[in-house]
């Protein structure tokens, strides 16, 4: 069976956010990961080489495939910050629809700056997301 290319690395993600460039995504991810610990009460955890992640679920599919991920998330790329929400964003319409200028993908939401969004929807997001995830898998701490 094969394993997920992304895992926990034990790398500091205080050291990992230190070195973001340029500035303003430096910024928009030291409040995302204040913003993330504050609503998950889980602390953070480098995943693979840019990835920071709140909690943890054990999956396991029908096929037998099973395994670890991230519960929610963020990682500060060049293009944009995505956001992830492990549900996915398809039951989400109308909390997206207050949200701002985004992007989404199928459990990625694509965000060019902080100032370009609401950061109360998104809480409410990252909130109603985890607490989807644990009815499906357990959440649990890092």
């Amino acid at each position: 069976m094969t394993q997920n290319k992304t895992q926990p690395t034990g790398a500091s993600v205080v050291d990992f956010i230190a070195a973001v460039t340029p500035e303003r995504r430096r910024k928009d991810a030291e409040t995302l990961n204040a913003l993330f610990q504050h609503i998950t009460g889980f602390n953070p955890q480098l995943w693979g080489p840019s990835i920071i992640g709140y909690g943890r679920y054990h999956y396991r599919y029908e096929t037998g495939r099973e395994g670890d991920f991230l519960a929610t998330g963020f990682s500060p790329r060049k293009a944009a910050l995505s956001i992830y929400i492990m549900p996915g964003y398809q039951d989400y319409r109308d909390t997206l629809a207050r949200l701002g200028k985004h992007k989404t993908g199928v459990s990625c939401l694509y965000i060019n700056k902080l100032d370009d969004i609401d950061l109360d929807v998104l809480a409410k997001l990252i909130q109603t997301g985890l607490a989807d995830l644990d009815k499906i898998w357990p959440v649990h701490p890092n």
